[in-house]
Order: structure tokens, then sequence, then C-alpha cells
């Protein structure tokens, strides 16, 4: 019987247990999605130590049910594939560790996957499954989250995938930041849904921010810096700064606290709640930081696009499914004309489909894991 090219893939990078089984690197046969949000809001954040608590309660089951949506068994499978890096080192382990397991029980080949790649393949993915020459290439990744903010230039030779990263923060993630402002704000967790619904309420030019050019630093040596060029650098710890003190120099720490009081005492608070407990003034904030963090990722990638000769533009990542971002960059790409396309808001958190399909080249490159396969909490991608 021919293989069908099924591929369970795993994810536990951060604080979504994930398990998915895609077919041939463009089907999606199931993904099935654990969220941790509950258990981290009352932190403000992710504890990596509940966090891989969590992934070791959720990973059996996750698996069980993404195979029973696949309408598939262990037998059928033909590869295992798992998020090696970057992430979470204890959460990172709990999915090699079983996935490590599973691929030795079944006598099948396990893959390991690098997480960026992963969120790539998340567009190219649904766009596969639409249409094969629906993502014209080289293309120009914009892989932006909670803890990444990368720029790929990302091309295929064979059925292999190549990718060139010209552009990366130098600290703050911007989800990263987003979240900072939403806690800062007395807003929920993660701050990312928070900051989107109410920004719309709100005037973005109520508050000039900007950006501080980002130079490159010489080596020590004075040879030429390699890596990513400085005109594709982002920061956004200063943003955050900015609003901090915005908020100490207009008197709204009362607001804040009492803000933050009132949704805490709400048993499941959601982003509408908080709408009549801010202000114009506040409104107006969240809108121009969320403004100037849209504005800050659309010119540098567009920037990018067209001076590298990028054929298309693929946006990827939790803040991908930002109302405004899509619409911004929707709009730019239009006025340059080069097509653009993002994941479905499914595919645009932590899951497992994607890992399943970037590990579908590599299968077909016998491009697989060592036994001694372990995290790697730093994991890069590309050059």
């Amino acid at each position: 019987m021919d293989s069908r090219g099924l591929i369970l893939g795993i994810e536990s990078s951060c604080d979504e247990t994930s398990a998915a089984v895609v077919a041939r690197g463009r089907d999606q046969l199931s993904n099935v999605v654990a969220s941790q949000i509950a258990t981290h809001a009352r932190y403000g954040g992710v504890v990596p130590e509940l966090a891989s608590r969590e992934h070791l309660l959720n990973i059996v089951p996750v698996i069980r049910a993404s195979l029973a949506d696949a309408g598939v068994a262990f037998a059928d499978l033909d590869a295992i594939a798992v998020t090696e890096g970057p992430g979470l080192a204890g959460a990172l382990l709990v999915g090699i560790t079983y996935a490590k397991a599973l691929a030795f029980a079944l006598g099948k080949p396990l893959i390991a996957v690098n997480h960026l790649e992963g969120h790539i393949h998340a567009v190219l993915l649904e766009q596969a499954a639409l249409d094969e020459a629906a993502t014209p290439l080289p293309a120009l990744a914009l892989v932006v989250s909670g803890g990444h903010t990368h720029l790929y230039l990302t091309q295929q030779r064979g059925d292999s995938w190549h990718y060139s990263n010209v552009g990366r923060t130098v600290d703050d993630a911007a989800g990263e930041a987003f979240d900072k402002v939403a806690k800062l704000l007395g807003l929920g967790y993660p701050g990312g849904p928070w900051i989107d619904f109410l920004a719309a309420h709100g005037d973005p030019r109520a508050v000039p921010f900007s950006f501080a050019q980002i130079k490159s630093k010489p080596h020590r040596d004075n040879s030429a810096r390699s890596g990513p060029a400085s005109q594709y650098l982002f920061s956004f710890s200063g943003i955050k700064t900015a609003v901090l003190r915005y908020t100490q120099t207009h008197s709204l720490e009362a607001s804040i606290q009492a803000r933050q009081q009132a949704l805490a005492s709400m048993s499941n608070p959601r982003p509408q709640d908080a709408l009549a407990l801010c202000d114009e003034e506040t409104l107006g904030l969240i809108a121009s930081f969320q403004r100037a963090v849209v504005d800050d990722l659309r010119r540098k990638t567009f920037r990018a696009a067209e001076e590298l000769g990028a054929a298309s533009v693929l946006v990827s990542g939790g803040v991908a499914a930002n109302r405004e971002l899509r619409v911004r960059f929707t709009a730019e790409a239009a006025d340059h004309g080069i097509p653009i396309a993002f994941p479905s808001l499914a595919l645009s958190t932590d899951n497992a489909a994607m890992i399943a399909a970037a590990a579908w080249p590599k299968f077909l490159a016998r491009d697989f894991a060592a036994e001694d396969l372990s995290a790697q909490a730093s994991l890069t991608l590309g050059r």
C-alpha cells in the first residue's frame, strides 16, 4: 500500500500543547491545541515550571484526540515530528521525550523541526491547500509573536527550504511588548487581544510615539558585522518604557489600579469588559501604541521586501492575528503590487499543524533526528 505521507506533529515550546496530523505537508487532517492561558493569566505571563507541568498532563490526551479527529491510528503514520526549539527548555523536553519514545515504539522516523520554520509553514500549508502557485518565491516572511520578531528571506530549492535571517529584534519581541503594555495598563493576559480590541475605540494620533534608529555594532576586531542589516532591526523596549512614562506624567496610576481590581473581580474577564473601564485618554494611548508598533513592522518589512527582491510577503505568529496589522499590511502590499498571505487565526498562534507541515520536506530528504535529540531553547533559523 502506498504511503499517505501522514506526519504526526507535536508542539510544546511554550504554553500550548498541540498535536496534529498533516498529509504530505498540505492536507491538515487534525489540529488539537490545549491552551494554558487560564493557568498563566493570574501571573501576567508564562511561568515555565507550570507550563511544563501542564504539558505533562495534556500531551497524551491531545495526541489521542488528534489521531481520532484525523481518523487514523498510530500504525498509519509515516513519521513523528516535534519542535526542537526555540522555546522553554522544560516545555520542549516534554514534547521531545514523548515523541522520541513514540517513534521508537512504532519504529517510525523522528523529525526535529525549528519552531520558527514552523510558523512560516503555517502560511505555506494553507496556501498549498488552496493553490500550488499561490506563494511566489522568494518570499519575505515576518515571524512576529510573543517571543520572536524576525524577517526571513525564504526560498525553495527542490524539496528543501532555505532561510536567510535578514531582520530581527534587538530586545523585546513585538508580542512581548503587547503583553507588557497590557499588564502595565491593568489589562488581561495575553495582552495582544486586549490591545487589539481596545485600540479600535481610541485615536491612534493621540500620542506621537517614535522609534530611534538602530545601529549595527561592529565586531571587536572592527570587521564588518554579519547578520541582519541595521535598517531591518526592530526594538520594542523603548516604546514600552514610553508608555510607562506617559502613565506617570499623566497621573494614570489610580485609574489603572481601579481597572485592574475591577477585572480581577470578574470570573472570566474579556477585552469587551475593559472598554467601560477605559477613558478616552487611555484608549488613545492604547491605539497610539498599537499604531506605532504596526507601522514600524510594516515599514521595515516592506522596505526589506523591496530591497531584497522578494516576490511575496508572508506574515505569521501570534501577532499576525492582530486586525490592524492585517489591514495595514494588506493595504501596503496592494500599494507595492506584491502578494501577501497570513495564516488563519487558528494557525497564527502556536500549533502542531505547522510543525507537521514543516517536517514534510525533511521527510522527503530523509533528514531524520539523531537518537540524542534534545531541547534547543535558543535555536536559531537561517544564517
